[in-house]
């Protein structure tokens, strides 16, 4: 492929993601109050994008509790900051078997399985200007663990995102998940140009090396936008990466907890590392406003 430098670079940060990070590092945001506040200050830092999950404020846990999804989103647009906000809608796919002598009963107390209008419930409640959409159904690192979606969940969940005005962001582990976005555009499930996310080095999906990487840029329609990240210690090597092949950055505490080696990040450290490459390639680090511009997003008021 030729070389097609990005110039104008939006930075997504993923705020606190669903893994089970929490007690790895303090600075992995639990309530709702420490939630925004990360995500805000991330914006400070140079993120025209937020990307947010919600935890349970004592545990830690994932959650889809929708008054947490609510008070992170009135915190949000309630600061002086502007930001786009960017929800997930990945939660409610989890099976997860028995061993594998007996795969079934599934394991009831870990596997979290709902319905569409469910799983976007959130997202009807709070109207963010993006939200996530897996595209496609994968292992995880774990043993008896699938993420699941169907072509008839994705379909479904495709859909009332677009009736309900928010952008969809493929999240794409796999070529084949690029395949079926381009065909939820083609059935008019989403609207073109659409947004992605290529999603790297994630046990089991689409592995950590450039040839990989580079199919992946290559199976994005050319009129799409995109962006993509890695894991850990990778994660600031993909800034690089994403900008070189013609695409825009996501880093954040989701994704890696340090700065460097043994020293914990905060979301703001990881923009600010992130910003410093990509102004250092010769880019621009472009804001919100840019970013809604691009992507034909329309700023939703404080509630």
């Amino acid at each position: 492929m030729p070389l097609a430098m990005n110039r104008e670079v939006f930075i997504t940060c993923a705020v606190t993601g669903s893994g089970a990070t929490q007690d790895r590092s303090p600075h992995v945001p639990r309530s709702p109050e420490d939630i925004a506040s990360s995500a805000i200050d991330a914006a400070k830092a140079g993120a025209a994008v937020v990307h947010c999950h919600v935890r349970d404020p004592e545990t830690g846990a994932p959650s889809r509790d929708l008054a947490l999804y609510r008070e992170v989103t009135e915190r949000i647009r309630d600061a002086e900051v502007d930001v786009v906000l960017n929800l997930t809608a990945g939660m409610g796919g989890d099976i997860v078997f028995g061993p594998p002598e007996a795969p079934f009963p599934l394991n009831e107390d870990a596997t979290d399985m709902i319905g569409a209008e469910a799983r976007v419930a959130h997202i009807a409640d709070c109207l963010p200007e993006i939200c996530t959409l897996d595209c496609g159904t994968m292992n995880f690192a774990e043993a008896d663990y699938v993420m699941t979606n169907t072509p008839g969940m994705l379909t479904a969940m495709g859909r009332r995102m677009t009736e309900l005005g928010v952008k969809p962001e493929i999240e794409a582990f796999d070529t084949g998940h690029l395949w079926f976005a381009r065909q939820l555009v083609a059935d008019g499930v989403l609207d073109s140009p659409a947004l992605v996310q290529l999603c790297m080095g994630v046990p089991w999906g689409a592995p950590n090396d450039l040839n990989t990487y580079l199919a992946m840029v290559n199976n994005v329609p050319d009129d799409w936008h995109w962006s993509a990240f890695s894991l850990g210690r990778d994660q600031m090597a993909y800034v690089a990466a994403a900008v070189l092949a013609g695409g825009n950055v996501r880093v954040g505490l989701e994704d890696n907890l340090f700065l460097d080696k043994g020293v914990l990040a905060t979301n703001a450290q990881l923009v600010e590392r992130a910003v410093g490459i990509i102004e250092g390639m010769g880019a621009t680090v472009i804001g919100p406003e840019a970013v809604r511009a691009k992507l034909g997003l329309t700023k939703r008021a404080p509630a």
